[in-house]
């Protein structure tokens, strides 16, 4: 731990500066991902910034997760389980291929509770992309730490999602997705690809579907059913994980005339995310 910081508030208010030059590469491979039947255009689709100014951790510096280790820019939570609990997006201008953008990130608050399963540290980072003309995206992002799994605590009955969609898709998760989608995001997380390690270590049933994913796939449906409106904002709040070992569907409903709800739906009927979309 750096010398003058001992207590996990200490790091809000951390940050780092990326600058990348936007490349044509990893949107070939989104739209392959997604299984676009039409080539990839120039423009970074909404969620697409996922895959620039990722973090490039030694091999060396690896946590037994996957993740890089914490004490750094985030903090040392000391929690073995980390997931990417939702986030907040202003989108004002597209970002498109050739376009060189700095990122500025910082540690805007840490929240440590006691929760059913034990003890919860919540993280919420800032990101800034910006170019020479001004403000491209401004996004929070919210990430959850947990404790591990406790086999005798009570199991609680999920929440369930609501059935009065207008739009619903079907999306049949399975390893090669999670893989591709984990490459071109330069996301080592093992909960990702590694069943042996996210059953035994982690006490899931299967491979979790990554939220930003869910909440790509949930902007794209948003986007095409409001008929190819530009999207201005968007909200997402992961409830429940998804798995690859079964379907589960994404929803939404128009609540006026330039917004919708989004949901993602689990096997069971459960609430899994729930979204809403301004355009």
């Amino acid at each position: 731990m750096t010398k003058n910081k001992k207590n996990l508030t200490d790091w809000i208010g951390s940050q780092e500066t990326r600058i990348e030059t936007i490349h044509q590469q990893s949107l070939d491979g989104f739209a392959a991902m997604m299984d676009d039947k039409e080539p990839a255009t120039p423009f970074v689709p909404a969620g697409g910034h996922w895959m620039y100014f990722l973090p490039a951790d030694p091999q060396s510096n690896l946590a037994v997760d996957g993740h890089g280790y914490k004490g750094g820019f985030l903090p040392p939570v000391d929690l073995p389980r980390r997931m990417w609990a939702g986030g907040r997006l202003v989108f004002d201008r597209p970002l498109k291929a050739g376009d060189e953008v700095q990122k500025i990130s910082t540690v805007k608050s840490i929240t440590e509770k006691e929760g059913r399963t034990g003890k919860l540290v919540f993280v919420t980072v800032e990101h800034e992309l910006k170019g020479p003309s001004g403000r491209y995206i401004h996004e929070e992002h919210d990430i959850v730490y947990r404790d591990a799994p406790d086999v005798n605590a009570p199991v609680k009955k999920p929440e369930m999602a609501r059935l009065d969609a207008d739009w619903t898709e079907t999306i049949a998760p399975d390893p090669v997705l999670l893989f591709r989608y984990s490459a071109l995001t330069f996301n080592g997380h093992r909960i990702h690809y590694d069943r042996d390690y996210v059953k035994n270590e982690e006490g899931y049933p299967g491979l979790i579907v990554h939220g930003p994913l869910i909440g790509t796939l949930l902007m794209k449906l948003a986007i095409e059913r409001m008929s190819g409106k530009s999207l201005k904002k968007f909200s997402f709040r992961n409830f429940n994980p998804v798995f690859d070992t079964a379907p589960f569907q994404i929803c939404g409903k128009m609540s006026g005339e330039n917004s919708c709800d989004v949901w993602a739906t689990g096997p069971g009927g459960e609430l899994a995310v729930s979204g809403t979309a301004q355009f």
